[in-house]
This record gives C-alpha cells, sequence and structure tokens, in this order.
C-alpha cells in the first residue's frame, strides 16, 4: 500500500512497530472460525496479520483514501470485508450478524479522540463480543482498570465493568507510531461476560444513577442524588439507609455492587426504567 499522510483531525496515528503488531495479534489470538472486527485499519498493518489467520475479518474504515486501497488489496480473499463507515454511526446489532451466531472479537487502534465513544458505542450491544483488544490513550486505559476511591474512577470504569473483564495487557512508547504522539498508549483485554456482573434492575436506570453521582464530583452522594430529582428528599433518606450507604460519601467511593443495589431500590421506589 502506498504511503499517505495522516489527518489530524481523524486522529491519525499509524502503528509502526512490527513488534507491537504480533504482541496485539497475540492477545487477539485469531483463529480460522473467528469473526474479527478491526476498526480504523489505516495502511493495514494488523488487517494482513488478522486476514493471514483465516478468520472472518471485517475492517470499518472511515478514511475515503484507505478504504479503496484495502479493499483492492483483499479483493481475493473471502473472508475479508472492507466497509468505508463511521464506526460512530454505524448499526453495530445489524451489522455484526453471522450465520453461526457466535461473538464477535475487537481489534483496534483506536484514534485518542474518540476512543470513550467508541466504547459506549460498543456497550449498546456489549452481548455480541466476545473480546475487545483495544489500544488506548493510557490516560484513558489507566480510569477503565481503576478501583474505587480514586481519582481515575469513574462513569465509564463502571458501564464497563458492568460487561467485561479488563486486564491492561502492555504500555506502547510513542515511538511505535508516525506521527509520534506525546503520550504513551496501553493495550487492554476486554473479556466479554455472559451475562452483566450485577443485576442492576434496568441498565439505562443504572447509567442514569452512575452519572448523576459523577455528576459533581466536590459534592456528596446525596446532594449529586438530590439534584438529580430521582425521588423526594425523605425518599432518598430511606433508599441509601436501605443499602447501607452513607449519604455524606461520594460517588467515586461507590462499588458497582453498591450502585447496583442503589439503583434497584429507586426501581423499586417506583423511578421508571430507563427514562
Amino acid at each position: 500500500m502506498k504511503s499517505l499522510r495522516a489527518v489530524k483531525m481523524l486522529g491519525q496515528n499509524f502503528l509502526v512497530d512490527t513488534s507491537v503488531v504480533h504482541r496485539i495479534i497475540e492477545t487477539v489470538s485469531p483463529r480460522s472460525s473467528d469473526y474479527i472486527l478491526e476498526i480504523g485499519p489505516g495502511q493495514g498493518a494488523m488487517t494482513r496479520e488478522l486476514a493471514a489467520s483465516g478468520a472472518n475479518l471485517l475492517a470499518i474504515e472511515l478514511d475515503r483514501r484507505f478504504a479503496p486501497l484495502l479493499a483492492k488489496e483483499f479483493a481475493g480473499n473471502d473472508r475479508v470485508r472492507v466497509v468505508e463507515a463511521d464506526i460512530l454511526k454505524t448499526d453495530l446489532g445489524q451489522l455484526l450478524i453471522n450465520p453461526e451466531g457466535s461473538r464477535w472479537k475487537v481489534a483496534a487502534n483506536l484514534p485518542y479522540n474518540i476512543s470513550s465513544q467508541v466504547l459506549l458505542k460498543f456497550l449498546e450491544t456489549p452481548a455480541i463480543f466476545s473480546d475487545l483488544v483495544l489500544m488506548l490513550q493510557k490516560e484513558v486505559g489507566d480510569r477503565l482498570i481503576a478501583p474505587p476511591s480514586c481519582k481515575e474512577y469513574g462513569i465509564l470504569t463502571l458501564f464497563c465493568s458492568l460487561h467485561f473483564d479488563i486486564t491492561r495487557k502492555f504500555i506502547v512508547k510513542p515511538g511505535a507510531f508516525f506521527p509520534v504522539p506525546k503520550v504513551d498508549s496501553v493495550v487492554l483485554h476486554f473479556r466479554g461476560l455472559p451475562a452483566p456482573r450485577v443485576d442492576v434492575g434496568d441498565e439505562q436506570l443504572f447509567r442514569r444513577v452512575v452519572k448523576a453521582a459523577f455528576g459533581q464530583r466536590r459534592k456528596t452522594l446525596w446532594n449529586c442524588l438530590k439534584a438529580a430529582n430521582f425521588v423526594a428528599d425523605e425518599l432518598l433518606t430511606d433508599i441509601l439507609a436501605g443499602c447501607r450507604i452513607a449519604p455524606q460519601r461520594r460517588g467515586e467511593t461507590l462499588s458497582l455492587d453498591e450502585f447496583a443495589c442503589l439503583t434497584r431500590a429507586l426501581l423499586s421506589a417506583g423511578i421508571a426504567a430507563g427514562k
């Protein structure tokens, strides 16, 4: 493939270190029976390795310069499909359908500027995925594996941990890319759970509760939930007491189990699911 310049507005940093490519492929562990989604293949560094495994590969590329070149390169391989599309505007539930009904693996070197949005996109249909192997900005990766009561712990931590076991595989230094970014990257492995880790009652309400709790980090949980107008003050007091959560705590101190308890209690109190 001919060399093309990175487009800054697309957040492009091409992975050029073949040793890093090989380590990512090892983590994906592609097999001929797998269905794999690659996001942002760019110049095809990972695409060629994934295709060589014999897996069924779907590559989604937004850049109209690269998509046709990749499609031409793999035109003779009926197990590789290249789609020119914006992953954030793609209906993954419709696109990722396969005859066997098996779950998909994902491999991606995500642009820093859309990584959180892509993660939220995956969380729209988490049951589709068995594994996500994602290259992210290290700062974002730190948030996703953070424990409660630290500054990195937040909304995405909780949303992702509901559906995935997340492990850090390795750090990638800026010199592995061109153009060279100013920060380190990290490769994370998300293993899809067969069912949500805990019963939250209603996931849309769970997300509302979590967002409210983190809406103003310096305020207590009581003040954050009161501002969200879920229930009257007296009932909120009773709900927190029933979940054994002190109202003066802050959102970042609550575990996933505690947020699940709080959501179920609000649901039982008559808060409309997902509204």
